[in-house]
């Protein structure tokens, strides 16, 4: 974990403690430093939003939540996960965002123009950071360069290369200087695009196109994002406090230049926590606003009579295989063995058990839209027929292109959380019952199983991928040969030509007849496993109104929320 810089204090306290070892001896120095992590501790306790935490405080006009991880860090320009996601979406704003019917509206840039060779914003003269400095178009273009930057290594860097000499540039081939932006004012910031982007508007409301202060992000030397005091926001909140591993507090920001539209004024992330048990407790005891359900928990909510909603979030889960030469999982028939014996339906509905959750199919989910309507309907996807005798035939030929006697066993990634859990728990049982693989399952938290996913500690993991943008697109160069989300390095030429014509074309039909085929490659080569689409089952307070699941952007959105006033009658 990154802590931030060492304060005056701090060093004064080091230096004191090596002058009273000289006098006192160990012994004392000990004590002392025994005594400052005591302190340490207090403070800490004391700073934390979960002792008094209320589900509706209407005296801070406050509302308290709970997340199930703590976001490894807030820098926008490497930010990967949905846990990052839900905050950076409620501290920072962009060019533009979805407003609350799931539509593209102004955000700092107040108008825009888009044609095939470039498109124009025009960013507000009102927009502040959050220490009251003005919002200028050198902050999306030294945010864009330095999400681009070799030395960064961002995963999604990928999602600039629409901009002219974006991917050069990643490439370390041109300078970022040769980006193709332009800013003929501090207002006004004119892109030039690689090739015509049917959907480039679409994709500016994603984090890696937030806009990065130049003069405070090099004055952090490294450590922009990692704490509360190591950024400047752009939105509608800011973090006040953020209690590592424990809680998070949200403050209205004050500089905001929408702060009108915000009607809550604090976000009390009070608890973090996977424990759904845990989670249901704070929402039974009025200490969190909302709450979602699980299998272990719905019959509770039914018996406490609360109103259930459902949102399907639009994130597809898959088992990833390893591709990688070191990993007999780059195996074809090894792959296809375990596709042939996988049914993901018995997962769903016998194992998971989660309402609104689907068999997986494809690794495009059912809301994405095609030409004339969803284009899974257009194009359904491969039928998936389980056969176990050809599985096994699968797993001999598999064990003779390797020249093995047996398979040894696999390690199979995974977060350590009740549904992964089971989840994991299935895939060894069945795998071993139907195949006689040995699986080993290796159970992460969080924050290093991304980091062992990204370094390629696996040979299979239970991944997931969640729409940044609306257009299938977003689902469809996940496994580019170079995109560095593909974490299993699949490599395919044939994949890498689909998605080139698809970035290459604007004409719908043209487009989604590309989607189509890549649809087919990820099953006709085992690229990955579907094995389902994620549907959220959820409890909220009845006084908080207007807080918004999305499918696109933050998983929960409370920037138009509001709290209604208690009843009279």
């Amino acid at each position: 974990m990154v802590e931030p810089p060492a304060t005056d204090s701090e060093s004064a306290f080091a230096q004191t403690a090596g002058k009273q070892l000289l006098v006192f001896g160990g012994v004392a120095f000990v004590a002392i430093a025994i005594l400052m992590l005591a302190l340490q501790a207090l403070t800490n306790l004391m700073a934390s939003n979960t002792t008094t935490a209320q589900a509706i405080d209407d005296v801070n006009n406050m509302i308290s939540i709970a997340i199930r991880e703590e976001p490894p860090q807030l820098n926008s320009t490497v930010a990967t996960d949905a846990s990052s996601g839900m905050i950076i979406g409620h501290v920072f704003e962009g060019l533009l965002r979805m407003n609350a019917k799931d539509q593209l509206e102004a955000g700092i840039a107040h108008k825009w123009h888009v044609t095939d060779t470039q498109v124009h914003f025009w960013l507000r003269t009102d927009a502040r950071w959050s220490d009251g400095s003005t919002i200028t178009a050198q902050d999306f273009v030294f945010g864009w360069q330095t999400a681009l930057s070799p030395e960064v290594a961002s995963e999604y860097a990928f999602l600039l290369f629409h901009i002219k000499n974006g991917r050069a540039i990643n490439a370390g081939e041109l300078p970022a200087s040769e980006l193709g932006v332009s800013t003929p004012n501090d207002f006004e910031l004119i892109v030039q695009l690689e090739r015509p982007v049917a959907f480039f508007d679409k994709m500016v409301t994603f984090p890696t196109y937030l806009p990065v202060p130049q003069k405070f992000y090099q004055a952090t030397a490294g450590k922009y994002g990692a704490d509360a005091s190591e950024l400047l926001y752009s939105g509608p909140y800011t973090i006040s406090n953020w209690v590592h591993g424990s809680s998070l507090l949200l403050e209205k920001n004050e500089h905001y230049w929408d702060k009108d539209r915000i009607a809550i004024d604090k976000i009390n992330i009070a608890y973090i926590t996977s424990d759904s048990t845990a989670s249901l407790n704070f929402f039974k005891d009025d200490k969190i606003a909302t709450t979602t359900l699980t299998a272990e928990n719905l019959d509770s909510a039914l018996e406490e009579r609360w109103q259930i909603k459902k949102h399907q979030d639009g994130a597809i889960f898959f088992l990833e295989f390893n591709h990688r030469k070191s990993h007999i999982t780059q195996n074809y028939n090894l792959r296809r063995s375990m596709q042939l014996v996988l049914d993901m339906e018995e997962l769903v509905y016998k194992v998971t058990k989660l309402p609104g959750y689907l068999p997986g199919e494809s690794l495009f989910p059912e809301f994405l839209m095609g030409v004339e309507t969803h284009f899974r309907k257009e194009y359904p996807a491969t039928k998936n027929v389980l056969d176990r005798v050809r599985a096994r035939e699968h797993i001999k030929l598999a064990k003779h292109e390797l020249g093995l006697e047996a398979i040894p066993p696999l390690m199979l990634l995974t977060g350590d959380n009740a549904v992964s859990n089971i989840q994991a728990e299935w895939v060894q049982a069945s795998l071993k019952k139907h195949l006689d693989l040995d699986i080993r399952i290796d159970k992460q938290i969080f924050k290093q199983r991304l980091a062992k996913m990204t370094a390629g500690e696996f040979d299979m993991v239970l991944a997931g991928w969640g729409p940044d943008y609306d257009d299938p697109l977003t689902f469809g160069d996940l496994f580019a040969s170079w995109n560095l989300n593909n974490r299993g390095r699949y490599a395919s030429d044939a994949m890498d030509g689909f998605i080139s014509q698809v970035q290459d074309s604007v004409d719908p039909a043209t487009r989604m007849r590309l989607f189509a085929q890549i649809q087919q490659l990820v099953y006709d080569d085992v690229v990955i496993l579907p094995m389902y689409e994620r549907g959220v089952t959820y409890v909220v307070h009845p006084r908080l109104k207007g807080m918004k699941r999305r499918v696109i952007g933050p998983q929960v959105d409370f920037t138009n929320a509001y709290i209604e006033p208690v009843s009279v009658n």
